[in-house]
């Protein structure tokens, strides 16, 4: 392999102009101190590291989707601007995006950033920054600020809104005036003003300092061959992967996806797979009623799973022939998608409650193959096989079914579904819990797994599945609910237990007892903030008369008080066991009077 060597200047001119990103690379994520520290260790004569670009040849532009490098950044940003090819030189950068994106944020564009608690869709937040250069420091002095000696920066480079105000101690110079320096004359001149802003009584050693400093910056930008890097010629798309891969093999780690969309990118027509893909997962995550958490990753492996392909998320699943399946269903696979994101989330699961995404493919997958979207309407078969999804989900994240590796859970799954419905379209409850159950998933609930679900204390991530698995209202998602305790918590303060005279081995018992999920409902926000630090005792004399039965709380007064917390928990424990176990038969056949018995109002009471 033969490196070349070429200018900071020199490059930066053919960026975006002949020098783009191939859709393979990672967003831009670089902070200003590291575009800092990557000035000062240029500045310094250090080596940054080679460079790897890929020349393709004319003929082959069309078959690349080609990106913008960024200039002017905004923090929080992910995505760059598409290009176009035609009529012009293509070389794509394999390796060194961030260094590259970084020289010329620095050099000729702009770092916005957030101010610490600004909110994001405020605009007086946000604060538009440019590097400048203090040319009176000198870089043989140690840095006072103690972030930058960590870093080892000792150049006076600073990212700032406004140029920083000069003194007698401070020049300060916008970094990319440099660039306008493309001779030895055109320095002189620059050099010349800037010296003529210092006080007439500045020490010579001080200008000598900013003569120094200038010409430093003018020889690493348009004079030192400080970018050395490798142009691979050959057109094989295989071979440049590989390369690729191993390049960034000791850099931040890429996700299968990014490198998979290029391949996705080069093979779709008229579309570019990698915006699409990125605007679909933006729109899971922020454009439904809840927020989500979903990546590149589980969209390309839900394209396997949902066309009938090898689940395992892998480069080789991703053939020509398989690719173009995707694209032929991909207007199916995203409604397929967002209609169980959303069905999801109107039972209250979201990005703070969903343990486990894979958990969501074979719902996906179901809704996919029947059509049957996201099941929200009031006809008996929504009614009956959103009732179904919900049991199966909550059992499947509570019992941990597709947690580890889990491609052979997912195909055990979608091979129970597409046997289900050669006979039906029902949601196959039953088939999903024996198929599952054959390799070892549990997802119904027996002695062997109950207590572990009784276990769940308040704050955990699981609080809010285990308490919504004690009603069969669904729509959590579409309703202001809290957990609340029972027995007000205040009520089990320790100096207020105290006051009680309760002996220590008492009062430990409670506060045990207080978080767990026996002492736990889901209460309207409404509801929650009326009852607040009341006793129960009192506060349920506010309620209907069925409400002890909706929330499986014992009907003993006895028990409601906070000095007799261990028995209540106790006591609700033996309700919720008995209404777990009930969850074991398919919930639509669950008796109807004892349904309706358990079934919570989310009317006012």
């Amino acid at each position: 392999m033969s490196y070349v060597s070429s200018t900071v200047g020199r490059v930066l001119d053919q960026i975006n102009r002949s020098y783009f990103l191939p859709a393979i690379q990672r967003p831009y994520v670089w902070q200003p101190d590291q575009i800092i520290a990557l000035f000062d260790s240029l500045l310094k004569g250090y080596p940054i590291s080679s460079f790897l670009f890929w020349e393709i040849k004319p003929e082959r532009r069309s078959d690349w989707e080609i990106y913008k490098f960024i200039e002017n950044f905004r923090y929080g940003d992910t995505h760059n601007e598409v290009a176009e090819s035609d009529g012009r030189d293509v070389v794509l950068v394999l390796d060194g995006q961030q260094r590259l994106t970084s020289l010329l944020i620095g050099l000729r564009g702009t770092f916005t950033v957030r101010s610490k608690y600004g909110r994001r869709n405020n605009p007086d937040a946000w604060s538009k920054q440019r590097l400048y250069i203090d040319l009176l420091k000198d870089p043989a002095i140690e840095a006072e600020d103690g972030d930058r000696e960590d870093l080892g920066v000792t150049y006076g480079l600073k990212f700032s809104e406004e140029e920083p105000k000069s003194d007698a101690d401070h020049l300060w110079m916008k970094l990319g005036n440099i660039l306008d320096c493309t001779s030895d004359d055109v320095l002189d001149r620059l050099a010349d003003e800037m010296l003529a802003r210092l006080p007439s009584d500045t020490p010579r050693s001080m200008r000598r300092v900013a003569e120094r400093n200038l010409d430093r910056l003018y020889r690493t930008v348009w004079k030192d061959g400080v970018i050395a890097y490798y142009t691979e010629k050959d057109q094989s798309y295989d071979r440049v992967l590989d390369i690729f891969i191993r390049a960034n093999d000791g850099g931040t780690k890429l996700s299968k996806s990014d490198l998979l969309l290029s391949m996705i990118t080069s093979k779709w027509e008229g579309v570019s797979a990698r915006q699409e893909i990125y605007d679909f997962v933006d729109r899971l995550n922020s454009g439904l009623d809840a927020r989500n958490e979903i990546d590149k990753d589980f969209v390309m492996k839900s394209c396997l799973v949902l066309c009938d392909l090898d689940q395992r998320y892998k480069v080789g699943n991703f053939t020509t022939a398989n690719l173009k399946l995707i694209e032929d269903s991909w207007r199916q696979i995203k409604a397929s998608l967002e209609a169980t994101l959303r069905l999801v989330n109107r039972f209250g699961i979201d990005r703070d409650t969903l343990t486990s995404v894979n958990a969501l493919l074979p719902i996906a997958y179901y809704i996919y193959r029947t059509g049957c979207g996201s099941l929200d309407g009031s006809t008996p078969f929504e009614a009956t096989n959103s009732q179904r999804i919900h049991h199966w989900l909550l059992g499947s994240l509570l019992n941990s079914v597709f947690g580890g590796s889990s491609d052979q859970t997912i195909g055990a799954a979608r091979a129970a579904i597409q046997e289900s419905l050669k006979s039906g379209r029902d949601f196959p409850y039953r088939g999903l819990v024996q198929r599952l159950a054959s390799r070892g998933r549990v997802t119904e609930f027996d002695d062997n797994n109950i207590d572990a679900v009784l276990d769940t204390t308040y704050g955990k991530r699981t609080c809010f599945l285990a308490a919504s698995l004690l009603y069969d209202a669904q729509n959590w998602g579409t309703t202001q609910y809290h957990i609340d305790h029972i027995i007000p918590r205040s009520l089990a303060d320790r100096k207020v237990l105290m006051g009680r005279n309760l002996p220590e081995a008492r009062i430990q018992q409670i506060l045990e007892s207080v978080n767990k999920l026996g002492n736990l409902q889901l209460l309207l926000g409404r509801e929650n903030l009326e009852k607040s630090n009341t006793p129960f005792g009192q506060w349920i004399e506010t309620r209907d008369r069925d409400f002890l039965e909706r929330h499986l709380i014992p009907d003993d007064p006895s028990l409601w008080d906070v000095a007799a917390l261990p028995e209540f928990v106790a006591a609700r424990e033996g309700l919720i066991r008995r209404r777990l176990r009930e969850l074991n038969f398919d919930p639509v056949d669950i008796d109807v009077s004892k349904r309706s018995q358990l079934q919570v109002s989310t009317a006012g009471n």
